[in-house]
């Protein structure tokens, strides 16, 4: 699930980058190309449109981020873990102490 949330978020990605660069600075992008009034949608909708789809994209990236954090797994606590072996020994007999209760072996003086 998560790699299909993180493809779907670079899908988005891409997609915002491309309806950014689409648009002018100081506003018009697209809608600046066409001369004529009477084209289908007009020069003002292509502006609404591509600032619409701007927004959305934003937001569906946004989405899906949030979603990717719950889709992770969270990792095993130490609690959980099994015990050792050597701590499940039959009673009676005497179990190896474990490593960190094991002195330290000293380095020779030089």
């Amino acid at each position: 699930m998560y790699v299909f949330l993180a493809i779907l978020i670079v899908i988005a990605a891409i997609l915002l980058i491309g309806a950014v660069l689409i648009q002018k600075s100081k506003g018009g992008g697209l809608a600046s190309n066409y001369a004529g009034g009477n084209q289908y949608m007009g020069y003002r909708k292509t502006t609404d449109f591509i600032e619409k789809a701007t927004w959305s994209l934003a937001i569906i990236i946004c989405v899906l981020s949030i979603c990717c954090s719950f889709a992770i797994r969270a990792p095993r606590s130490q609690s959980q873990v099994k015990a050792p072996a050597a701590q499940q020994a039959a009673p009676g007999t005497q179990a190896p102490a474990p490593a960190a209760q094991m002195p330290a072996q000293q380095a020779p003086a030089k």
